[in-house]
């Protein structure tokens, strides 16, 4: 008996010793970017050669997972993750247009996130998002007359949604949620069809088209899409809504992006705002915010598409392979500025 117990307690400690050098590589990734050029050792796993021949959707017709072996290109429920090389633009683009869509894009950009951001996130938007569909972006303000003036392109419109300013940044984040609930059930849920939340410290740098469409869209985060499960920040407090026992969820997913369907993102808008709420009055709060009860959204309901990080990518890690077009760009976070 007494070598059993020894057998275990040397098994824990070989574990927790595996666990704490995973624990120091993240953070070395995390500080040091040349050394994240190793994450492409960490293999992200292969899509079932079975599976491949069924990934389709009505926005890129049959996809192309094989031309991406280096990568992940489907996910355990069957879902495709677009990389680029795995779609063609041009039926993505055709798909669209014959189905009459109008598409909405949200920003929220309030304080000084609005004069460092707003006009680069419109300007290259104009460039790159969803070029020859029609559009509707809604910029969600405290400031409507402080919005600058972008020119528009042909069957692309822009609406000002009054927002009171929250006191702390983290109740401007968290309250995006319930303003885009309300949204969805008013103006915007009525003239749009499928609708993209987007953060606006970015900008667009390449094609962003329907492909990255469907009922219900999640963003892979640029800086865990390879870390191992038991490495991503998910919420971990059993007193909070949003969280993930170990060995639950699937992917980390960045609320710089998400996405879907009218009533899709009503349904991810509704738990979000359900759950922060029981966190408040429990006195809690998610570590992340709204983005980890975006994860728990997405972890008991699955996205029915992945966009890789290629979608919405960090300057900062650097340039990998992997990443062929970068389609939206983190900007610099400066929040000693934004923030303060």
């Amino acid at each position: 008996m007494a070598r059993k117990e020894g057998l275990w307690a040397w098994k824990r400690i070989f574990w927790q010793l595996i666990l704490l050098a995973f624990g120091v590589l993240g953070l070395i990734l995390y500080w040091c970017p040349v050394v994240r050029h190793l994450e492409v050792f960490i293999p992200m796993g292969v899509c079932p050669s079975a599976r491949m021949p069924l990934l389709s959707d009505n926005f890129t017709g049959l996809l192309r997972p094989w031309a991406r072996p280096e990568v992940l290109t489907c996910t355990s429920w069957g879902a495709p993750i677009i990389w680029d090389g795995t779609f063609d633009p041009d039926v993505a683009q055709q798909k669209a247009g014959q189905q009459n869509l109008t598409i909405g894009l949200t920003v929220f950009a309030v304080g000084r996130y609005l004069e460092k951001y707003l006009a680069r996130f419109l300007e290259t938007a104009e460039l790159h998002f969803m070029v020859g569909q029609r559009v509707v972006y809604y910029v969600f303000t405290e400031r409507p007359a402080a919005v600058p003036h972008v020119a528009l392109g042909q069957g692309r419109q822009l609406r000002v949604e009054y927002v009171a300013r929250e006191q702390r940044w983290q109740d401007v984040s968290m309250g995006r949620m319930h303003t885009l609930h309300e949204a969805l059930g008013g103006r915007l849920g009525r003239e749009a069809h499928f609708v993209l939340c987007m953060d606006v410290d970015q900008q667009f740098s390449g094609p962003f088209g329907p492909e990255a469409l469907a009922e219900s869209v999640a963003q892979l985060h640029a800086w865990h899409y390879r870390w191992p499960r038991r490495l991503l920040p998910f919420e971990r407090d059993m007193r909070s809504a949003a969280v993930l026992a170990p060995g639950e969820g699937d992917f980390y997913y960045h609320a710089a992006v998400f996405g879907g369907s009218v009533a899709a993102l009503r349904s991810l808008t509704a738990h979000c705002v359900q759950a922060m709420r029981r966190d408040r009055g429990h006195g809690i709060e998610a570590r992340w915010h709204d983005e980890s009860h975006l994860n728990k959204f997405f972890w008991l309901h699955k996205p029915a598409k992945v966009l890789s990080p290629e979608f919405c990518w960090s300057p900062e890690i650097g340039e990998l392979a992997e990443i062929r077009r970068p389609r939206l760009l983190w900007a610099p976070k400066e929040y000693a500025v934004v923030r303060g």
